[in-house]
């Protein structure tokens, strides 16, 4: 089949235009060269596949069964043909992403929407997990870029770090509401919704309430930052909330006020170490990366 390809590829070409002329400009050869090869396969197969009738060629029965079988094979090799220009032109491929949940509510498809308007033929593996899995799949290899939390438990990830200030976010009729920064102090006894025990802001948040001996008042513990945002709408309470879930809510049913001392929320964009990118890879991790500097603090040089 290898061999002969080129002749089953004019064969085809003659089938799909009708004539040899359409064939010789479909596939940007010669006339005499679409008859020549037409005729090396009607050897080969010693099958008649055209009835020559006034200077045109009809398909024989025996040439629709051939073009039949045929057809998936071309227009395989087509596509293939096409795949390669378009991943020369970063057009195509595989963008494999895996992020922390905070950033899959909205950031992040928004990010990978405005990544494939220009790609039609891009393909996307997108998962949001929690952060020690986010580290194992990128060093497995089942994700190119993990966007994650500190710390990182794995040796051989390559890491470029963001750090996010964190806001308070209260009901919209608290009597906390005048005051444009609320400290632990201010917030001394007040029903609070936390994020899990062991999660960077609220171990960061009950430090900032002891130093000044304030009670930090837990009325409901949960693991994302977008559950504990709708409960502050629903008038339980105050919470600290993240900017990639803010910058994906309707802002309505809650007021924003700054905290101090400042609390950082820090993340990280991984790859593996040594293991090679992909230029879908890298042209993604650019534009992630810019982004999310837009919304991070500024990064005292070393």
């Amino acid at each position: 089949m290898s061999s002969y390809f080129r002749h089953y590829q004019a064969f085809h070409a003659i089938i799909e235009t009708g004539t040899v002329t359409g064939a010789a400009e479909q596939l940007g050869v010669s006339q005499p060269a679409i008859s020549n090869l037409l005729g090396q396969l009607e050897r080969k197969t010693k099958l008649k596949l055209f009835e020559r009738s006034r200077g045109r060629l009809l398909p024989t029965p025996e040439s629709m069964v051939l073009y039949e079988e045929i057809d998936t094979v071309v227009r395989g090799l087509d596509h293939v043909n096409q795949a390669v220009v378009d991943l020369q032109n970063q057009k195509a491929g595989q963008l494999q992403v895996a992020t922390n949940h905070a950033m899959a509510f909205g950031f992040m498809p928004g990010e990978i929407a405005r990544f494939a308007q220009s790609k039609p033929n891009l393909t996307v593996s997108f998962q949001s997990q929690y952060s020690t899995k986010i580290q194992e799949w990128v060093m497995a290899g089942l994700f190119e870029i993990g966007i994650c939390e500190l710390p990182v438990r794995h040796d051989g990830l390559d890491q470029i770090p963001f750090f996010f200030e964190i806001m308070c976010a209260l009901p919209h009729d608290s009597p906390l509401a005048k005051h444009e920064v609320l400290t632990p102090a201010l917030l001394d006894n007040v029903p609070f919704i936390v994020m899990g025990a062991d999660h960077m802001v609220n171990r960061r948040a009950r430090e900032a309430f002891q130093r000044d001996g304030a009670n930090m008042r837990v009325r409901c513990h949960t693991d994302l930052f977008r559950n504990a945002l709708n409960m502050v709408k629903q008038g339980l309470g105050v919470t600290l909330v993240d900017p990639f879930t803010l910058s994906s809510d309707d802002r309505q049913g809650y007021l924003l006020r700054r905290f101090e001392p400042q609390i950082r929320l820090d993340v990280v964009i991984l790859t593996a170490r040594g293991r090679p990118i992909s230029a879908i890879g890298e042209q993604f991790l650019a534009q992630v990366s810019q982004s999310m500097s837009q919304l991070a603090l500024p990064q005292e040089l070393p």
